[in-house]
């Protein structure tokens, strides 16, 4: 293999550049980013860098020295518009041909969108632009904040906003926010962390429409109700970046569809981070980005499956103060324990936060912490070990057969 492609330089690109190195790959290696930043951390978008804690030069993932280190052919600001995998070519939307060997697809995913949505005033928050661009918004002196969609990027950047003393409204329409990732139990602790931040949740109604000519006014609800609104920010979920993959060979379904080693039916291809349904799932996770790479690169050189990736699914949030860890796979019907701290009577974290267990058929499956990070980080390590061993059995007890 001399050449290997890069299609995505984000977090999961940038692993997959530094494992083929570390790995000894020492042939041609690109990489090709729709974006004309080198990577960045995107977590601080909705936190620090959106209250203006943190500046951009503090994003970057690499510095001067591994770029050049990493002896790679930097491609910015283009996107990927074709793959044709028989002829080892990804092709670009300038018209230029990329010839290669090997192809790790890292292109991530976009923000779901809301028609309407191009209005002045409505954002979405998934790149360094977007950030740049409601940071200044939000500089305009006080502003009515209506955030749609209460997971994860919705919350962080709904507690922002009332940090820097935006009046903001979270609208959810399930009837808690965050129930699929946590529980009712949990969730429901969440959604006190909104009350007790000052910020108003409406959940269990959709958005039906925004108002407004030119400049968004407002939100109709889908139950009558219409919210004021100078700066709409839209947090309903992802879609992964698979559109200029159609018409090659790859199967796509919510994702590029690989096996549990990252591989595509074609052993030449591997896919990584948010884009990537390895084994049945997609994550989009930090963690997910950063450990998939090593075990897909394994087996892009190789030329076959001989790793597999099953990571313990880990994700952590910042909101109003609190620092919000998850490690493990919930299900529907788990047992829920707090075995350390409290929750209050409002439903809300005790002054010292709080450890959950969440256990099924006799068994920890996964532990949540709300500022508890010391416990929160023993309890993982305890479930990483335990599932190691489990998937140790499960390895041998075949061969023992």
């Amino acid at each position: 293999m001399r050449t290997v492609t890069i299609v995505g330089a984000s977090l999961a690109g940038l692993y997959a550049a530094r494992e083929l190195r570390a790995q000894g790959f020492d042939g041609r290696l690109v990489l090709i980013g729709e974006e004309r930043h080198h990577p960045y951390d995107r977590p601080p978008l909705s936190k620090d860098f959106l209250i203006g804690r943190a500046e951009e030069s503090g994003l970057a993932l690499t510095d001067a020295d591994e770029t050049a280190g990493l002896h790679a052919e930097w491609l910015l600001g283009v996107r990927a518009r074709g793959l044709d995998a028989r002829g080892r070519t990804v092709l670009l939307d300038d018209g230029r041909t990329v010839s290669t060997d090997g192809v790790v697809i890292a292109t991530g995913a976009a923000a779901r969108r809301l028609p309407g949505d191009s209005l002045a005033g409505v954002h979405t928050l998934r790149t360094l632009d977007d950030a740049r661009v409601l940071r200044a918004g939000l500089t305009q002196g006080p502003r009515r904040v209506v955030v749609i969609g209460g997971g994860f990027i919705g919350a962080e950047t709904a507690s922002s906003c009332a940090r820097l003393g935006h009046e903001v409204t979270v609208v959810e329409a399930a009837p808690l926010p965050l129930v699929p990732q946590l529980g009712p139990r949990m969730a429901s602790v969440c959604a006190a962390l909104h009350r007790r931040g000052g910020v108003e949740l409406v959940t269990g109604t959709g958005v039906a429409a925004l108002r407004g000519a030119a400049t968004v006014t407002g939100v109709d609800l889908s139950d009558g109700r219409t919210l004021s609104a100078d700066v709409v920010i839209v947090g309903i979920g992802a879609v992964p970046n698979t559109a200029w993959l159609l018409g090659s060979t790859l199967a796509v379904h919510d994702g590029v569809l690989c096996d549990d080693g990252c591989v595509t039916p074609l052993p030449q291809v591997v896919a990584v981070g948010d884009v990537a349904r390895v084994g049945g799932a997609r994550a989009e996770h930090w963690t997910s980005a950063t450990e998939q790479p090593r075990v897909a690169v394994t087996n892009l050189l190789a030329g076959h499956t001989r790793a597999t990736a099953r990571p313990l699914p880990y994700f952590w949030s910042d909101q109003y103060d609190s620092r919000i860890q998850f490690a493990g796979r919930y299900r529907e019907g788990d047992t829920v324990h707090v075995t350390e701290g409290e929750i209050t009577d409002e439903g809300a974290p005790g002054e010292s936060g709080f450890l959950t267990r969440y256990e099924r058929d006799g068994r920890t499956v996964a532990v949540l912490g709300v500022d508890r990070p010391r416990a929160f980080m023993r309890a993982r390590r305890e479930l990483q070990r335990a599932e190691g061993e489990r998937d140790q059995r499960a390895r041998v007890a075949p061969a023992a057969l």
